[in-house]
């Protein structure tokens, strides 16, 4: 079987893969127009996120068996369409939960004890203590939406905290010993804390608006670790002028291109986007919550285990 990689992976991925006889291709630097024109002549393919594989694409795919996506979400593919026409696609959640788990941890507890701020104050000369009190996790209630892989692996990191942890999920019934499902109107009414765990579907694209956050029963924190075009960011800034937000932690953000590459290149900055910027109560990362050295194998080798499994 001939492989085509149009996105560079942990080394472990084309050397497994050629000891086991698959044919492979690197094709990092080759346009999607280019690829498109020999993408028949390929059995497989392996992608991160430097394009979409829309219709058009699949449609010149005459032959393509699978496709392997080395992240945790299909958004960049057009799965219906890929499915009708009996191409396999596969994903690596597993491979990242815990760097996205450690990370949102991380983004937390930075944001509710001002960690960004005050280091900045100390470099600066500045040696403010009561100005920067901090808030402790034991005994808030931490509302998680969306319980998969990620979710999950964040309620697990939340364990030793003391802490009460709730959640919400479409799915019935998957409450384990890190977490109680309950119904989002609960939910709103407990949580002093909410981190995000949803994929991009249609159903999620700006799940959190004006009503979502007008739902709840006191202010809260905001963490969001899955993907920005789930939160409207103009609402978001609205309840972090007037305090319905206590603060957010932002490692995806509603304006990114869809390759996750440098958003601010060629684009005017919106104004909730600038506000984001400059707020005080908002901590900011470049969509690296799963991103970091010991992921990168994890992904590579979960989409090798899979290739290998079914082909």
């Amino acid at each position: 079987m001939k492989i085509i990689h149009i996105d560079t992976n942990h080394p472990l991925m084309i050397e497994q893969l050629n000891k086991a006889g698959f044919e492979n291709d690197e094709a990092y630097t080759l346009s999607k127009e280019q690829i498109q024109e020999i993408i028949g002549t390929y059995d497989g393919l392996i992608i991160r996120s430097r394009f979409q594989i829309d219709r058009s694409f699949l449609e010149a795919a005459a032959n393509l068996k699978f496709i392997g996506r080395v992240g945790a979400g299909l958004e960049n593919i057009d799965c219906d369409f890929a499915r009708s026409r009996g191409i396999e696609l596969i994903a690596a959640p597993e491979g990242n939960r815990t760097a996205v788990a450690e990370h949102a941890m991380g983004m937390l507890l930075s944001l509710m004890n001002r960690l960004n701020l005050v280091d900045k104050e100390v470099r600066n000369g500045i040696w403010l203590r009561e100005e920067n009190r901090g808030m402790e996790l034991e005994g808030k209630t931490v509302g998680i939406i969306g319980y998969g892989y990620m979710g999950k692996a964040f309620a697990k990191r939340l364990k030793g905290f003391d802490c009460k942890v709730l959640f919400y999920d479409i799915k019935e019934n998957i409450g384990d010993e890190n977490a109680q499902q309950v119904s989002l109107e609960i939910l709103q009414q407990e949580a002093d804390i909410v981190s995000l765990h949803t994929p991009q579907t249609p159903e999620t694209y700006h799940l959190i608006n004006n009503e979502f956050i007008r739902g709840f029963k006191k202010p809260f924190w905001f963490i969001n670790t899955a993907r920005g075009k789930s939160v409207n960011t103009a609402h978001l800034t609205d309840a972090l002028r007037d305090g319905t937000i206590k603060g957010a932690a932002l490692d995806v953000l509603e304006y990114e291109k869809s390759s996750f590459e440098n958003m601010f290149e060629s684009q005017e900055l919106t104004e909730p986007f600038q506000y984001l910027l400059k707020a005080e109560n908002v901590l900011l990362s470049p969509h690296i919550a799963g991103w970091t050295h010991e992921s990168k194998e994890k992904l590579a080798q979960i989409i090798v285990n899979k290739i290998l499994e079914k082909f």
